[in-house]
């Protein structure tokens, strides 16, 4: 770990150094990566007891005096565990005033199955393929009102699925997920409270699990996060993040660092 962290140190300082001539304007086509120590989305470990990389385009239409923005981009997540998910995902989001976004997204794990089908990504079978679509529907805050609120839901594929008294499989959960947020600034520190929910009860009778491994409904997400810049020279800043993140419903905690390029 401190070898890796040594060689992203490295990259960040070359990052700065040849930033120093490229212009300050925003351009609509951004890119980036995030190393994080771990993969923790929405209280559940998706990349094992590895780091993970996770790049990221995109690209925003947006006109200068316009309240509406759209957005289109991929984010991916890459272990170095052999036995960890890895994901690609594509994704369209509509924003207004940056403060009320709708976005779908189709998540595909490539690695998760081993069978060809299964793997293959222009297999869109409601019942064999790997791609998870998924609609959330967010409201971002304001400065007055530093609160944030998710729902999120999957509509196809991929998804936990129901059992049939029979003991057949049945249709999906189509899994629902809220999440609250809070967030405030302390110095050049900025800091967000986060609680959020698996809607869905699985029945445990039947073996039924939901979609974030959870046994029944309730808290699986619950933690703080805090960010800042450190400023490396006049010209670049190095993002930096930690979080505590709990799973009461999965009675876990995990404890994740990154940094941004």
């Amino acid at each position: 770990m401190i070898k890796l962290l040594r060689v992203i140190m490295a990259i960040a300082l070359l990052a700065g150094v040849s930033l120093q001539s490229v212009a300050q304007e925003e351009s609509p086509l951004q890119l980036g990566a995030d190393l994080m120590s771990r993969y923790v989305w929405r209280g559940v470990s998706l990349g094992g007891s590895s780091p993970s990389i996770q790049p990221w385009l995109k690209y925003d239409f947006k006109k200068a005096d316009s309240p509406h923005a759209l957005t289109i981009g991929s984010w991916a997540a890459y272990t170095f565990s052999q036995t960890a998910n890895q994901e690609v995902d594509l994704y369209l989001t509509y924003s207004y005033n940056e403060m009320l976004s709708l976005t779908v997204t189709d998540y595909f794990f490539p690695e998760l199955f081993t069978t060809a089908d299964r793997s293959n990504y222009f297999n869109f079978d409601k019942d064999s393929t790997c791609h998870i679509f998924e609609g959330i529907v967010s409201f971002n805050g304001t400065e007055k009102i530093p609160f944030t609120l998710l729902f999120a839901m999957n509509f196809y594929g991929n998804d936990a699925r129901k059992i049939n008294t029979d003991g057949s499989t049945g249709k999906i959960f189509m899994s629902k997920y809220v999440e609250v947020g809070y967030g405030k600034s302390i110095g050049d520190v900025d800091f967000n409270v986060f609680l959020g929910a698996a809607l869905d009860k699985p029945n445990k009778d039947r073996g039924e699990v939901g979609f974030y491994g959870n046994q029944s409904a309730g808290i699986i997400n619950f933690g703080l996060k805090a960010s800042k810049a450190i400023k490396i020279n006049d010209n670049f800043s190095l993002p930096v993040q930690a979080s505590f993140i709990t799973n009461p419903e999965a009675k876990n905690v995990f404890f994740v660092f990154g940094i941004s390029l």
